[in-house]
């Protein structure tokens, strides 16, 4: 089961079994403005390099609470980046990109799982929806192993969606 851990300014670090998931800062710009400026790492994350303005306005927390952003650990070095966003008071969606390398060792799940441990326990989701590119057979995989089902979307594009059992 993840555990979780308040920091000083109020954000939580949440754990998995193999990653941590650490609340991204302004120390993290130069890392993550170079992951989202390779192609190989955003292929699934819009598909256009991000510039340096557009990784700090969007991904070092400048967002919060509205939307919450990590650094996915394992073993203690940076693999990928999560996010959360709110959709109403008990549902939200989720955002996830490893690097290239980390993909394929079951990261991926185990860093859902703890983000929705964070937010079926913590916050009291009911819903958390994902939407990743249909393409995309490695990621639609993981978020089915973290217990995401597909379901019918306005758009046609992929919808998938993690119900928290009712209390």
């Amino acid at each position: 089961m993840a555990e979780e851990k308040e920091t000083p300014d109020g954000t939580t670090t949440l754990h998995g079994t193999m990653t941590r998931l650490v609340p991204t800062t302004e120390a993290d710009l130069d890392l993550l403005a170079g992951w989202f400026a390779s192609p190989d790492f955003v292929a699934y994350w819009g598909g256009v390099p991000l510039s340096r303005t557009e990784v700090a306005a969007k991904y070092v927390g400048r967002r919060r609470p509205r939307v919450e952003s990590y650094l996915v650990l394992a073993e203690g070095a940076p693999v990928g980046y999560a996010q959360f966003w709110y959709a109403d008071e008990a549902e939200g969606g989720i955002d996830l990109v490893l690097q290239p390398e980390a993909q394929g060792c079951g990261l991926g799940p185990d860093a859902t799982r703890a983000l929705l441990a964070h937010l079926g326990g913590e916050l009291g989701w009911r819903r958390v929806t994902v939407d990743p590119v249909r393409e995309n057979v490695r990621a639609v995989r993981a978020w089915e192993k973290a217990g995401f089902r597909q379901v019918p979307s306005e758009t046609g594009e992929l919808l998938m969606e993690f119900r928290f059992p009712s209390s």
